[in-house]
């Protein structure tokens, strides 16, 4: 059975005595769940018992983010194949030998973090993290690993082999990204000083630089019909401030926020978050709506938004709440500026305003 996804989020697999033993001690160093075969159960207690290693995967490999198996890489493989969807869903996969001295990445090395989880592993158990990925090899960045780590969304992963293959010929990359959120340029990013790749990256001034056709990096809040070569991500600078009216369904507010995003040419990707009044924290609709788009929604109080100078004040709004507009009053506190790439557009029962946080 799976477990609740509250849960620990790694998953640790033995099939042998000495397996079960360098598993136990993995499971408690790695905070995991301990699975082993049916006839080690009793010398393991707390840990889940299974019969056959092959079906028993397909049961549970979805509820974790890592796996480790104290197998032989061969087994391993067999038990995970059936399961693999693409780099950009697949868990993490490790294969450990029983002694512990080589754990092996095997699937989704970069995305899914299975290159740092074997290097956790062997860290354990005092061996050797066996990494055969190309950028790791030449010391190279990874795009997507750098853009996760930057918190930046990928808006077409399948671009990210064609950066990297151009970063391993020795290919100068072209990259557009005026608030260097990528921390590529000398001084940038979350540790400064030196460039930290030089001689990899082209820094382009501005849009009109950029050269159709070569291996390039754009980082935007825009939505993007990128070229095969060009890898888009999205920081995530868009605050979305939301009012509606009592009642409102989920599905009103996703269609008004997609279309106002839409109608801006601005990337659902890369919202940081919704915003509206404290008066609306108990409206189901909004909060179903927030779920379902997978972001985050703040309330402010009629305090906090009463006296932010908006575009499109409303008398009847503020009757009813106490703030000239609520949308608009909420994106900007969101994103803590005073403009709005996006004043307050209606939607049927739903406003939207969009702001750009710094």
């Amino acid at each position: 059975m799976a477990p609740p996804p509250q849960g620990p989020s790694t998953a640790v697999y033995a099939l042998t005595p000495a397996g079960a033993r360098l598993g136990r001690a993995l499971a408690r160093a790695l905070e995991a769940d301990l699975f082993v075969t049916r006839r080690l159960e009793p010398d393991y207690p707390g840990a889940t018992a299974f019969d056959a290693l092959v079906p028993f995967v397909g049961t549970v490999f979805g509820a974790y983010r890592r796996h480790v198996f104290v197998a032989a890489a061969g087994i391993v493989v067999r038990a995970v194949a059936a399961h693999l969807r693409g780099k950009g869903e697949d868990p993490a996969v490790v294969a450990l030998d029983q002694r512990g001295r080589f754990a092996v990445s095997l699937v989704s090395g970069h995305l899914g973090g299975a290159n740092a989880l074997a290097r956790e592993v062997a860290a354990i158990t005092a061996g050797t993290a066996v990494v055969t990925t190309a950028t790791d090899s030449e010391d190279l960045p990874s795009l997507d690993v750098l853009a996760a780590e930057r918190g930046l969304a990928i808006a077409n992963l399948g671009a990210v082999k064609a950066v990297n293959i151009a970063l391993l010929a020795g290919d100068p990359v072209q990259v557009l990204d005026p608030d260097d959120r990528l921390g590529l340029r000398a001084g940038g990013g979350a540790e400064g000083g030196e460039e930290p790749w030089p001689g990899h990256f082209v820094h382009l001034p501005e849009p009109g630089a950029w050269r159709p056709g070569l291996p390039g990096v754009r980082v935007t809040e825009r939505a993007a019909a990128p070229g095969e070569q060009e890898l888009v991500l999205h920081p995530p600078c868009l605050a979305v401030g939301v009012g509606c009216r009592r009642g409102v369904t989920a599905g009103e507010v996703v269609a008004a926020v997609e279309r106002t995003l839409a109608g801006a040419g601005l990337s659902p990707l890369a919202v940081l978050g919704l915003a509206s009044i404290g008066l609306k924290r108990d409206e189901a609709g909004l909060l179903e709506a927030a779920a379902r788009l997978g972001k985050a929604i703040l309330f402010y109080e009629t305090g906090d938004l009463k006296d932010i100078p908006v575009p499109n004040p409303s008398a009847r709004v503020e009757r009813e709440t106490g703030v000239p507009g609520v949308c608009e009053a909420a994106a900007m506190r969101l994103a803590g500026t005073k403009e709005l790439l996006v004043q307050k557009t209606k939607c049927g029962k739903v406003t939207v305003a969009v702001a750009l946080a710094g």
